[in-house]
């Protein structure tokens, strides 16, 4: 069974969430507080965090700080309705994607397999097919990326939204296109968290010989992936 540790300070939600994602077919660890999770994330033990912002001591914010700065591992942010802010710094922190809270289990079940569903890693390949586009490369099959020949560490959900548009180079992408097949979910009104992971991988890839990023927005629609 796939692995997944949740980690909350409430108590009641915690196991309501714990008995759902046991029954439909997951095994599930939990913690109630931030240094406990972040420590028991690095374990490497487990497919993917579910983590709340709102914790005492050490908070969601920075138990992901802990979490990224040795592992990759997808990570599911819980956060209050309506906060931007801790949003959009815990998918500048690296998180993979967020549900707001209160949420209900069968919806959480659901992104957690949306994300899970995009980070299989395809076995069985001793040659993995590249998918290459001027300086980058991608390696699907082992999730890996390269810039010019470098190793570029991007998480879960960015490296899903930069294959679909290396898939689509030349052509703009919508941004709701982009939500669905990377992220695994309809866009949601006022959701900044394409953009956010944009400034991501824009930030980790290279310029093009011209010095303009390889990812250009295309005004009221989406983003494009320039061919060299």
């Amino acid at each position: 069974m796939t692995k997944i540790l949740l980690v909350d300070d409430d108590v009641e939600l915690l196991h309501l969430l714990m008995e759902y994602l046991i029954e439909d077919g997951f095994e599930v660890s939990i913690a109630n507080d931030g240094e406990r999770g972040a420590a028991e994330a690095l374990t490497g033990q487990y497919a993917l965090v579910v983590l709340d912002v709102m914790m005492p001591f050490v908070n969601g914010i920075e138990a992901l700080k802990r979490i990224r700065a040795h592992s990759r591992v997808p990570v599911l942010m819980l956060t209050a309705k309506g906060d931007d802010m801790d949003r959009i710094i815990g998918l500048e922190l690296g998180a993979d994607d967020y549900v707001p809270k209160p949420c209900t289990p069968r919806e959480l079940s659901a992104r957690i397999r949306a994300i899970l569903r995009r980070t299989e890693v395809v076995a069985g390949a001793d040659v993995p097919s590249a998918l290459s586009v001027g300086a980058l490369t991608l390696w699907p099959g082992q999730r890996r990326v390269a810039w010019d020949g470098k190793p570029v560490e991007l998480t879960s959900s960015e490296f899903n939204l930069l294959e679909v548009l290396a898939r689509n180079a030349g052509r703009p992408v919508d941004k709701n296109d982009l939500s669905e097949q990377a992220l695994g979910r309809p866009l949601a009104r006022f959701d900044r968290s394409i953009d956010v992971h944009m400034s991501s991988i824009r930030h980790k890839l290279g310029t093009l010989a011209d010095g303009r990023s390889c990812i250009q927005t295309v005004h009221r629609l989406g983003y494009q992936y320039i061919r060299e």
